[in-house]
């Protein structure tokens, strides 16, 4: 697989890279382990090299399960991780990204990752109780005493992404980018391009729905997130299908699939832009990997950006009290 450079200090990852977020959390109960440490494997051998968790994914087993897998590759792949979450009983209850927390968390997750190093080391949801030149800060102690490698953030806006990258050079940052999702090309792509950091897209297949497997009958397993997600009701499902029917057009005329033809769109937007969609499925990391074979012309751009401008995305994408969790 082609490489991409995240950030100005040599980053270099696989152009996608697989969110494993959704072997562990998120979407109904957790996969067969032993199916998941295969389907990574899988990915390594295909020529992925970027891999994404988090200790709140789970929370904890998450970064435990990527750690197992991915232990006979260390040196030869990237793992990012999350911090910035308070984790208590089991279940986050809010942000913590107060100096001790991020040393602790980092610590944690050295130990369930079984490495030496985080390579990308991302605050989570940005804290509005700890100034952010505190969190880059500690981030770079971390940087000093060998602990992290890149720093990150997800889901930040513009001045916090300024403030932060002052303090400690910002590698990444990551949010949720589609073709159905792009709220970040107003302020935030052109501030990453001004600083040169790099951009993670989790989630460019819409939480799968623009893989054109969903409608409006459509039903999800207990604790799938998609359940309290405004656009995943029946009535957005129903009207949100022509954009899929829009990349499925596409898709027809070049021998792809929709989901192709959504990661395709992502990396075509900017050359330091990353997708890294989530899957259990081997069929799927096969498909996903196939998107950066698919090249869309000029023509085919122009044509997503005039017939997506013409769709009026039905739902947001969280519920209000999950979209003030984010910097934005």
């Amino acid at each position: 697989m082609k490489q991409r450079t995240l950030g100005k200090n040599g980053l270099s990852v696989s152009a996608i890279g697989l969110g494993c977020m959704g072997m562990s959390f998120g979407y109904g109960p957790a996969a067969n382990e032993q199916e998941m440490i295969k389907l990574m494997h899988q990915a390594v051998d295909a020529g992925f090299n970027f891999f994404d968790t988090a200790e709140v994914y789970g929370p904890w087993v998450n970064e435990v399960l990527v750690g197992k897998a991915l232990a006979p590759f260390k040196g030869k792949v990237t793992i990012a991780s999350k911090f910035g979450f308070d984790i208590q009983d089991g279940k986050h209850v809010g942000v913590n990204s107060r100096p001790e927390n991020i040393r602790a968390v980092a610590d944690a997750s050295l130990r369930r990752l079984g490495v030496e190093t985080i390579d990308l080391f991302y605050q989570h949801r940005v804290d509005p109780k700890v100034p952010i030149e505190d969190v880059a800060g500690t981030v770079k102690d971390l940087i000093k005493a060998g602990k992290v490698r890149y720093f990150g953030l997800s889901e930040a806006g513009v001045k916090t992404i300024r403030k932060a990258h002052a303090e400690q050079a910002v590698t990444a940052l990551q949010s949720e980018y589609s073709v159905w999702t792009r709220k970040y090309e107003a302020e935030v792509l052109p501030t990453l391009e001004e600083l040169g950091i790099g951009f993670v897209a989790f989630s460019p297949l819409g939480k799968g729905f623009l893989a054109g497997k969903l409608d409006e009958n459509a039903s999800f397993a207990q604790g799938d997130i998609r359940n309290i997600l405004p656009r995943f009701t029946q009535e957005a499902l129903k009207a949100n299908k022509k954009l899929v029917d829009l990349l499925n057009d596409i898709a027809d005329r070049k021998s792809a699939t929709p989901a192709q033809i959504a990661i395709a769109w992502v990396l075509a937007q900017k050359p330091w832009i990353v997708p890294i969609p989530g899957t259990t499925k081997t069929h799927r990391l096969i498909e996903n990997i196939g998107a950066s074979n698919i090249e869309l012309t000029q023509e085919d751009l122009q044509e997503i950006k005039e017939a997506s401008a013409k769709i009026k995305i039905v739902g947001e994408r969280y519920t209000e009290a999950m979209e003030k969790t984010t910097g934005l």
